[in-house]
């Protein structure tokens, strides 16, 4: 009986044999589909992101990685509020500077990293979005409340404490399809402000706009949704360029052409 059993194993054995063999064999294609999978998501979908410097603090702390919408602007419109990552290649300094890869292996793996959010990228900022296409935004009012569309707004719930809304003052109408961008920590932050002499007046093209960053995902700890604060839900803040003023002049466009055909079909 002991023979047989012993027989009976053997044939069990080999087909574990023959699954671990298999395993290993298949291990490299499904890395690879993984890698294409993610590389998919992260170019048409999500991205995560590194936080390299401390000009987004208290909000985003340095060494932090949030995940970017790359579909929402496909949807919605640019918010005032939004913080958002975009390109500043040919355009803008890097607020930090990385060393040139020494290799093509290591430069390899820096595109990895910086795909998969664990490396910074060095032409890739992050700032929040203060005035749309033409938003007249202005610093500052005599609170020291910086203005949009003349209304002020309470950027103490963002602000790095201690920070003033800005040292600078800079009085702008931001052009159409551009943004005027700053960083929560505005003593530290290299942001619109620090390019005014730039072509834009300091604001960048929506067109660089990568996505909207709406999620802390590391540290665990630090895990938050990334909202618009309420001072940006005013609605006196819309621009009088913006569509509202236009729906509410034909509005009352309208009554007034009826009421001028009316006179003139009484005095036919």
């Amino acid at each position: 009986m002991d023979v047989v059993a012993e027989e009976a194993q053997v044939p069990a054995k080999g087909k574990d044999k023959e699954k671990k063999g298999s395993f290993w064999k298949e291990l490299p294609v499904l890395v690879v589909v993984a890698l294409v999978l993610a590389l998919i998501i992260k170019t048409f979908v999500v991205q995560a992101f590194y936080i390299p410097s401390e000009s987004m603090e208290n909000t985003l702390l340095t060494n932090d990685r949030v995940l970017v919408n790359k579909l929402v602007y496909h949807t919605r419109d640019i918010e005032r509020g939004d913080v958002v990552v975009f390109s500043g290649v040919d355009s803008w300094d890097g607020e930090f500077k990385l060393e040139e890869p020494s290799n093509a292996v290591a430069a390899f793996f820096r595109w990895v990293g910086t795909a998969f959010g664990l490396v910074p990228g060095e032409k890739d900022y992050i700032k929040r979005v203060i005035g749309v296409g033409g938003d007249h935004v202005k610093c500052c009012d005599s609170e020291g409340r910086i203005t949009v569309n003349g209304v002020p707004i309470d950027e103490k719930s963002y602000l790095y404490p201690g920070d003033e809304p800005s040292m600078e003052s800079f009085d702008i109408t931001v052009p159409p399809g551009r943004l005027w961008v700053m960083g929560d920590h505005r003593s530290v932050s290299l942001d619109s402000r620090s390019h005014t002499g730039d072509p834009g007046g300091g604001s960048i093209p929506e067109s660089q706009v990568i996505g909207r960053a709406f999620v802390i995902v590391w540290p665990f700890n630090r895990f938050t949704s990334i909202d618009i604060p309420a001072t940006f839900a005013q609605p006196a803040l819309q621009a009088l360029g913006g569509p509202e003023p236009m729906v509410a002049g034909f509005a009352l466009a309208v009554p007034l052409v009826l009421v001028r055909r009316r006179r003139q079909r009484k005095g036919h």
